[in-house]
């Protein structure tokens, strides 16, 4: 800790990035043990969080993430979203095909910005708030691809007809971005993903993880 920052603050955010990390919730002892802190210091952190509604605690006296950090969130897409559009219609126009930045929501994928090209006859309708399994369809697996990075891996994924017949998809994951997991791609009516389309989402995947850092 340096003399500009909060002691106390910084206890309250680890404590937030402890049970965020956990699906069961913890005591006040395991987090006085995951703190280095005694239980007094834990108890009035928790008690302020929970009047904020970020922490709540359950009738077990675990405690776990509360309703606020959702209230936090959904100011998070508005922003990211932003920053990423600019990226997305350059992808969307020179390809010719609906582009989209999708974010991880849990188990699931969950597109937040969507853009079509304005000059093709036809293209997929994709919407903003689509959702589907993240081992389904080339946004969900890019996404998986980061999370365990192989030295084969091209850096793209190519997918067809898994989330819509006749459609395929191409998406490049967003890398470097603290706190932030998603990734761009292109969704397109086609047999086969033309090839320079992997190299053209992971190119707008930089671009969008730039505007975020």
């Amino acid at each position: 800790m340096t003399a500009e920052t909060s002691q106390t603050l910084d206890r309250g955010l680890r404590v937030l990035k402890l049970l965020a990390d956990t699906d069961h919730g913890l005591t006040v002892t395991e987090l006085s043990h995951k703190l280095g802190v005694n239980r007094t210091v834990v108890y009035r952190l928790l008690a302020t969080l929970e009047q904020h509604a970020l922490v709540r605690r359950d009738l077990g006296g675990r405690a776990r993430v509360g309703l606020g950090v959702l209230r936090l969130g959904r100011q998070v897409h508005p922003l990211v979203r932003e920053a990423a559009m600019p990226a997305l219609r350059s992808l969307a126009e020179d390809i010719g095909a609906t582009a989209h930045l999708t974010l991880v929501d849990g188990a699931e994928a969950l597109a937040v910005a969507v853009v079509e090209p304005s000059w093709t006859d036809y293209h997929v309708a994709y919407r903003a708030g689509f959702r589907h399994p993240l081992e389904r369809g080339a946004a969900g697996k890019a996404i998986l691809s980061a999370r365990q990075r192989a030295a084969d891996d091209p850096g793209y994924t190519l997918t067809h007809g898994e989330l819509e017949a006749g459609a395929c998809g191409a998406a490049a994951p967003l890398l470097g971005v603290t706190g932030v997991e998603g990734s761009v791609g292109v969704v397109m009516l086609a047999e086969v993903v033309p090839e320079r389309v992997g190299a053209r989402v992971m190119d707008a995947a930089r671009e969008v993880a730039e505007a975020l850092r």
